[in-house]
């Protein structure tokens, strides 16, 4: 009876551990897409998306450095710092910080290009096929086939005689009609060209005196001339004052002429000026006093600008006598 009892125990606790066992699951491994690979991907995108800086136009563009004053950028591009100022849409001349990019060449898009449709010469007319009258198309003569006799005979040699006496009428008749004469529009005059700009100044001495100072491309971007102080300064050649004043450094009080496109004139260290910005000059009109503003003597520094770039003035001037 115990062995009995003890056996059913020994079931009973059987059962129950296996019902209170942890079940052992196998493990759920969720397939979907790699993190890594998609961040490297969202990464690409962006990096697809970002904007392309612009690329900056060197050749009519200028970076403001450190000291630039904006008189010293338009002598240096060979432009009216009133240009500049327009180009660039500067409210404030005397604001410009570094690393800031000014325009020194006129806006492109001068230069139109026709994109419309091609008009016909008058006197042209071109219509659609669909328009021609039907009723005006040829419809006749037509063959006509009818059996042979000498009735037919005699029709056909009368319809011959009759076209003969109709071809000996037409000719005068045409004769009278007047001719309708074809003109062809006039070729353009030829465009006469433009002479070089170096050829288009006559070019004299800006004043009377020895040169002191020639020019060096290193050290001197002109000539230096001797005087004496409040002697005459001359145009030395006609244009308009693109420059008169003292804004830029080491110039004192200065003028600037603009000849052509291409070519400008400069004349510093002058006592007083006598000519105002915008004034078109002469050949040879006096344009200041030679002085000694912002230099150690009196003198006249003179410098002709090529493309902004200073050129030797010995080239362009006449030889002294």
């Amino acid at each position: 009876m115990k062995k009995l009892k003890l056996v059913a125990g020994s079931i009973l606790l059987a059962l129950v551990c296996a019902c209170s066992t942890t079940p052992n699951n196998a493990p759920v491994v969720e397939r979907g897409t790699d993190n890594s690979n998609s961040d490297t991907l969202k990464g690409s995108a962006t990096a697809s998306t970002k904007p392309v800086a612009k690329p900056v136009d060197t050749r009519n563009t200028y970076i403001v450095k450190k000291g630039d004053t904006l008189f010293r950028i338009a002598l240096d591009h060979g432009q009216s710092y009133s240009d500049i100022v327009t180009w660039n849409n500067l409210k404030n001349p005397n604001d410009i910080k570094v690393d800031q990019v000014l325009r020194v060449a006129p806006p492109d898009g001068s230069a139109t290009v026709q994109t419309g449709a091609v008009i016909a010469s008058p006197g042209v007319e071109a219509r659609p096929l669909s328009s021609v009258n039907p009723s005006t198309n040829k419809t006749s003569p037509r063959g006509d086939k009818r059996p042979y006799s000498e009735a037919t005979l005699a029709d056909m040699q009368k319809s011959d005689v009759s076209n003969a006496a109709l071809a000996s009428v037409v000719p005068p008749v045409l004769a009278n009609v007047p001719k309708t004469e074809v003109t062809t529009p006039s070729k353009p005059a030829d465009v006469i060209p433009v002479p070089a700009d170096g050829e288009a100044v006559d070019w004299m001495w800006p004043v009377d005196g020895k040169v002191i100072a020639g020019y060096d491309e290193a050290k001197n971007k002109g000539l230096d001339i001797s005087g004496k102080l409040g002697q005459d300064v001359l145009a030395a050649g006609a244009g308009k004052v693109m420059y008169a004043g003292s804004g830029i450094r080491g110039y004192g009080n200065l003028v600037i002429i603009k000849h052509t496109n291409t070519l400008l004139s400069a004349y510093a260290h002058n006592k007083a000026i006598l000519v105002k910005e915008g004034q078109a000059i002469n050949k040879g009109q006096k344009i200041a006093e030679m002085g000694n503003s912002d230099s150690d003597a009196v003198k006249l520094h003179f410098e002709i600008r090529q493309q902004g770039k200073p050129v030797d003035p010995s080239k362009f001037l006449p030889r002294q006598q």
